[in-house]
């Protein structure tokens, strides 16, 4: 679908979501590690009654994926954030809201339901990500995703290339690009006007520049620490996430202070282009935190095999992200979203069948060439820990 997206999509909009940051070195990491990595089939077990079906934080999903959050999505077409939350819905999969969506907390709650989380960007506006945390409360929202790995802006080459920076620069080569897709400009002209919504209410109706400066604080905070985790952590009072952690000694402190999981995540290969892929960081961290967290990972996800490669090396679930973003593109929103979902819950039945493994809960370092096995840690907590 990538590619039918590439032709759809104007340079520049394909760019934003498809690249990574600097020399796209993590980009590319994360899909080799992937493809490195050999799953070990037994024989002769039934698996007649194979499932996808898993249970996290207390809920039963219909698959251990889930939509990744991502911001201004509706740029691939307007709507692609509600038809992305309608999917999640009804496949029973979790969709996850970014603070830079288009589309506010309110109304994608009314689609997703209890189907949705929210992604926080704590941001340099403590007062402001309060507020943010209070309306996903009253939202209904039982899971909350705290992102920590954006410190500062990274650097995306195609991005300033396209002139897709603050202040907004365009050169003619994009200005003619977006001439040359009609449909894509007709539908985005129709559209409404592209803003960061879940801002608006507490923000007010900044506009232009402004806005764009203000959300680029907002998105990003090099002061960022464990002090303000814990704040975050006393004012939210079910489930939290911390998204962004590839450090075991991290993965360790999150639990220490009470995360019921963390994402571990190299933001797709858009923040830091020296960070290792999120596949190989997972096992060390797995050994570190042991069963004290809910490992959830994300980044280069791409196949029902990069499904179940992540939960046999440590993972309890993934996300997944440009994908769903690639299908909008390439199917439509109605049709693209649950394309998707049920391609990859498809393709992983199958793998774990081909595995001998009905459950995918039961994936482990045992369905990995050469095996492996978790090592034994002691409980996240600990004095020596802290």
């Amino acid at each position: 679908m990538a590619e039918i997206a590439r032709r759809r999509l104007p340079r520049a909009i394909f760019d934003f979501v498809e690249g990574g940051a600097g020399s796209e070195i993590a980009l590319a990491r994360n899909r080799a590690r992937f493809e490195e990595i050999a799953l070990l089939p037994q024989a002769l077990r039934d698996c007649a009654a194979a499932t996808s079906q898993v249970t996290l934080f207390g809920r039963r999903y219909a698959a251990p994926f889930g939509v990744a959050p991502m911001g201004f999505a509706d740029l691939i077409r307007p709507g692609t954030d509600r038809a992305l939350a309608r999917a999640a819905k009804e496949r029973n999969i979790p969709y996850v809201l970014s603070t830079a969506a288009t589309t506010s907390i309110e109304a994608i709650r009314d689609i997703a339901q209890d189907n949705l989380w929210f992604q926080l960007y704590p941001g340099s506006d403590e007062a402001m990500a309060s507020a943010l945390i209070v309306r996903a409360l009253r939202a209904g929202v039982t899971t909350l995703v705290v992102t920590v790995d954006i410190p500062v802006p990274a650097k995306r080459v195609r991005d300033l290339a396209n002139g897709l920076a603050i202040p907004l620069r365009p050169s003619l080569r994009t200005i003619l690009d977006v001439a040359r897709h009609p449909a894509w400009l007709a539908r985005a002209l129709s559209g409404p006007r592209l803003g960061m919504a879940n801002f608006v209410e507490n923000k007010g109706a900044l506009s232009g520049l402004k806005h764009a400066e203000f959300v680029s604080r907002q998105l990003s905070c090099a002061a960022l620490d464990w002090p303000r985790i814990e704040r975050i952590r006393a004012a939210w009072p079910h489930h939290m996430v911390i998204k962004g952690i590839l450090n075991p000694a991290d993965a360790r402190t999150a639990a220490r202070l009470g995360a019921d999981g963390i994402v571990v995540s190299n933001h797709g290969g858009r923040q830091l282009d020296a960070a290792p892929a999120p596949i190989e960081a997972l096992p060390a961290i797995r050994d570190a935190c042991g069963d004290a967290l809910t490992l959830i990972l994300d980044s280069g996800v791409r196949t029902g095999d990069d499904i179940a490669r992540s939960l046999a090396r440590g993972a309890d679930f993934v996300l997944l992200g440009r994908p769903f973003l690639f299908a909008v593109a390439a199917l439509g929103p109605a049709e693209g979203p649950s394309a998707v979902i049920d391609i990859l819950r498809d393709e992983l039945v199958n793998t774990l069948v081909h595995l001998g493994c009905p459950d995918p809960g039961a994936l482990d370092g045992g369905f990995l060439w050469p095996p492996r096995t978790h090592a034994t840690v002691a409980p996240a907590g600990r004095e020596e820990d802290r």
